[in-house]
């Protein structure tokens, strides 16, 4: 069974950083892109970051890039989420998402994801 299992959230002020893990189960990890999510009360998941298998392809939402970074180990089968200068606007649940192994592609919609995580919250007070 697959898991991704998501830590580092919490409470941070605007203008402060946090640093979001992901642990990952699944044994085609390494063949696999990964993606970042966030869910804030009342509104749709919305993409957030994704990185490709290798780690050599990156994207970000809008919303987030020049702030937020987003790595992976593949020896250790994780990810993470760098999180620079954040707002109250960031305040959401963040969700640790895997593509299918070989996809070939680095996906920014959540159809494209086959495995979640249950999400680590981050509340940004101002």
């Amino acid at each position: 069974q697959v898991q991704l299992v998501e830590s580092g959230g919490g409470l941070v002020q605007a203008g402060g950083s946090l640093r979001l893990s992901c642990a990952a189960s699944l044994r085609t990890f390494s063949t696999s892109s990964m993606g970042w999510f966030r869910q804030a009360p009342g509104k749709e998941r919305e993409f957030v970051a994704a990185i490709g298998w290798s780690g050599g392809r990156t994207l970000y939402a809008d919303s987030v890039k020049g702030r937020f970074t987003v790595s992976r180990d593949n020896a250790k089968r994780t990810v993470h989420l760098q999180m620079n200068s954040l707002k109250p606007d960031d305040t959401a649940v963040y969700y640790c998402a895997a593509d299918r192994p070989l996809s070939g592609r680095v996906a920014v919609t959540t159809s494209e994801y086959d495995y979640w995580g249950q999400g680590t919250q981050v509340t940004v007070s101002s």
